[in-house]
């Protein structure tokens, strides 16, 4: 049997093809990786930001790096932009926030309106539900405000003016957005410092308002960093209805039937309605968006733009 197999395979060698010559003398080059660039300075929220020192400008260089090759999430957050900003922007302009504060959102929950972390946080703000009570947002099980975006917004305004009031400078404000107020007035203290800038923090603090001067730069010239959309992939602006309902609700999918949408789209367009019920003993009013027919389809909604540069044709 052995000798069979050995003659089988001398066989084999014999008649296979001889192998083909190389022809690829050294590999195809990979595509270009290029580094986005760091500029001297910028501004957020009115101040003007020195990026001439080396470790300003490497923690900007890390994030903007990071953000700008994080395609999805990224393009996921330009894209909706286009739909919530132009809601978004009012509100902080009559709470008197500037408005590069929106970027806090972005990089809070990337503009997903039903966006929950591990930690339980919540909504566009991604309040916890303690500091969303805090801050006046209705939490419980029928309800959660967190989720609410004009609430929640002005509810965010109310944090973020406070924070701003106590340390005269809109980056210590964002850096107790995410390690709290106790935390940041406590290192600057300590450290003797006037500016979160400047001071020694966890990781994720520290990175924090990097990560928020680098989604304003991408998100204000997309195209700079490689994004190229067109306007019909923007997310558009929705036309909606109000019912106002101050009367509890047994039956949200029946209610959602009577007036002409199904469950999912009511809540899809209300993502505050947590169960398939409101009990509502207090008689609160709450406001129910109602899409309309004609900005529920591609081919009759008209394709807006909130900021030029988003788009390349």
């Amino acid at each position: 049997m052995k000798q069979f197999f050995y003659a089988f395979f001398l066989t084999l060698a014999a008649t296979a093809p001889a192998a083909l010559p190389s022809t690829a003398s050294t590999p195809a080059p990979l595509a270009a990786v290029r580094n986005p660039k760091v500029p001297e300075k910028m501004t957020f929220a009115g101040q003007k930001i020195d990026l001439d020192r080396i470790d300003m400008f490497e923690r900007l260089d890390r994030e903007l790096t990071s953000m700008a090759y994080t395609h999805g999430n990224t393009l996921l957050t330009i894209k909706r932009a286009n739909r919530y900003f132009p809601e978004m922007a009012p509100i902080l302009k009559s709470e008197g926030v500037p408005e590069d504060l929106l970027y806090l959102a972005c990089i809070e929950s990337s503009l997903n309106p039903h966006a929950v972390s591990p930690a339980k946080a919540a909504g566009f703000w991604q309040f916890m539900p303690s500091t969303g009570k805090e801050y006046g947002l209705e939490v419980n099980d029928y309800v959660d405000e967190r989720y609410n975006l004009e609430k929640a917004t002005r509810a965010a305004c109310k944090y973020l003016k406070s924070a701003y009031a106590k340390y005269g400078n809109w980056e210590s404000a964002a850096a107790s957005y995410n390690g709290g107020q106790g935390r940041i007035s406590s290192e600057l203290s300590s450290q003797k410092q006037d500016s979160a800038f400047d001071l020694w923090l966890v990781s994720e603090t520290t990175r924090y308002m990097f990560r928020l001067l680098a989604m304003k730069m991408i998100m204000e010239d997309p195209s700079a960093y490689g994004y190229i959309l067109s306007r019909n992939q923007l997310y558009q602006p929705l036309e909606y209805e109000t019912v106002e309902v101050s009367t509890p609700v047994e039956d949200w999918p029946t209610w959602a039937q009577q007036h002409g949408i199904s469950y999912m789209t009511l809540r899809e367009h209300n993502p505050w309605i947590r169960a398939k019920s409101l009990p509502n003993k207090s008689g609160k009013k709450y406001s129910v968006k109602i899409p309309t027919e004609k900005s529920m389809h591609r081919s009759t909604v008209k394709n807006k733009v909130y900021n030029k540069k988003w788009v390349n044709k």
